[in-house]
């Protein structure tokens, strides 16, 4: 598939009067189609089974190039999939994406295809570690999101918990950090792992909570004290 096949697969599902919202909406200086996500879903799944693992990222470096919204949505969606093989090119493709980032929406999706490549191999926690030292909101945030599937085993194996620990010192270091959007993404991390691990998370607010903004705070602890 060609990249202006795409955009025309892409642009055949615009939803009339939509594109203005979204483009009032999520704020960024980018063309917006006005595309709804399932109409999305539905033409990435049938991309992904139509395409090798080559071509997938090939598609993808092309689609994202042209910073119209949807088409960075379904770049991400292109290689949002658990088992690719061999996947180092899909992996070095979204960290090349990482730099761009300038809104939540964007980032939130390629995470998503990050999330898959880091349980594939956890290995690459390694290089999202550097992402905690960088200048940038969103690469700092990003390291966050990236790494929510720590959050959600119940019965975790040593090698697990590891990496949770590792990642909640890196939440530790941010949490002096006031921006909204960093507190915002703490807040969802310590949230999700409060599901399957209450008790450390209440540590880690005893002993870090408040140094977190307060709203940061509260939403941290709100599956908590809905029980």
């Amino acid at each position: 598939m060609t990249l202006s096949e795409a955009l025309d697969a892409l642009r055949d599902a615009i939803e009339p009067g939509r594109a203005a919202g979204m483009a009032k909406y999520h704020k960024a200086p980018r063309e917006y189609l006005g595309i709804p996500n399932p109409a999305l879903n539905d033409l990435t799944k049938e991309w992904r089974s139509a395409l090798d693992v080559e071509a997938r990222v090939a598609l993808a470096q092309a689609l994202w190039d042209t910073d119209i919204y949807e088409a960075r949505i379904a770049a991400a969606k292109l290689l949002t999939q658990a088992r690719i093989r061999p996947d180092d090119a899909a992996w070095d493709l979204i960290k090349s994406w990482v730099p761009d980032f300038d809104s939540w929406a964007i980032a939130d999706h390629v995470c998503m295809a990050g999330q898959k490549r880091l349980v594939a191999d956890p290995s690459r926690l390694d290089q999202i570690e550097e992402w905690t030292r960088s200048d940038d909101l969103w690469t700092r945030r990003a390291a966050l999101v990236i790494t929510l599937p720590w959050t959600k085993q119940n019965n975790p194996k040593p090698e697990e918990i590891a990496a949770r620990e590792r990642i909640l010192s890196w939440i530790e270091s941010y949490a002096s950090d006031h921006k909204w959007f960093i507190q915002k993404a703490i807040a969802w991390w310590l949230r999700e792992l409060s599901k399957h691990d209450r008790a450390r998370v209440a540590a880690f607010l005893e002993q870090h909570g408040e140094t977190l903004k307060p709203f940061a705070r509260k939403e941290a602890a709100r599956l908590m004290r809905e029980e």
